[in-house]
């Protein structure tokens, strides 16, 4: 299969259609889930279809390590890869990779404006015209509703989308009603899109809590393939 076409038919197309297109420029993106349910494979997936239409994305990681990010991109390109039978694989790798930048952050030692202003550098004075940023392993628990503000801003002010994954406390969280978890409930009004990844029938599914300006608790009909580790339609 040549590029464009893995593109057109990525389950990514799905998950954009429902959240009216995509997460948009400007916009703060939150995938909230217990540790270990897949969170960073999501937006690993999320930023390698970026990856394969030509966008350009900076990987943010707040983990002491970031061998096991550049593990992640290979795993998921490779899936991706061998499942849609890519021609040229190789090239396409060196082509994309190109693209990507992994900055790491000790979220104890640094604040969000000096976070903030180390990405606008790599943008502005690196010359890499980031698309998207993908911030993972960021401890909401040790932020304020300001430090998101500010990440909005940032969003909008550099005219990108950020991802953030949120890990929830404990093996059972609490969600209210609507299916918002208790911890992230300070920061609704600033993430335009939060998904929540929970497993159901032995698979992870991903619900739509948050979409834009309107609470929806709303199936995507997606899931996390226990496999490849990548997003897949529930009946694929």
């Amino acid at each position: 299969m040549v590029k464009a076409e893995l593109i057109k038919r990525s389950p990514l197309r799905i998950f954009e259609k429902s959240i009216q297109g995509g997460l948009g420029k400007g916009n703060l993106g939150i995938l909230a889930s217990r540790k270990g349910v897949g969170k960073t494979a999501c937006l690993v997936h999320i930023a390698t279809d970026k990856l394969f239409q030509g966008k350009h994305v900076i990987h943010v990681s707040f983990s002491a390590r970031t061998d096991h990010i550049i593990n992640w991109y290979e795993d998921i390109f490779k899936e991706i890869a061998k499942k849609q039978n890519l021609e040229s694989a190789v090239t396409v790798h060196d082509e994309i990779i190109k693209n990507r930048v992994i900055m790491n952050f000790n979220q104890e030692g640094i604040t969000t404006v000096q976070i903030l202003r180390s990405l606008e550098a790599m943008i502005k004075y690196g010359n890499f015209a980031a698309d998207a940023i993908i911030v993972d392993g960021y401890d909401f628990s040790k932020c304020k509703r300001e430090d998101l503000q500010t990440f909005c801003e940032f969003a909008r002010n550099m005219d990108l989308e950020i991802w953030f994954s949120a890990s929830l406390k404990g093996e059972e969280p609490i969600f209210d009603e609507n299916g918002i978890p208790y911890e992230l409930k300070p920061f609704l009004d600033e993430a335009a899109v939060l998904i929540s990844l929970k497993y159901t029938n032995k698979y992870v599914h991903l619900e739509l809590v948050k979409d834009h300006k309107e609470i929806v608790s709303a199936d995507m009909h997606l899931k996390l393939d226990p496999k490849t580790l990548l997003i897949a339609e529930e009946d694929d």
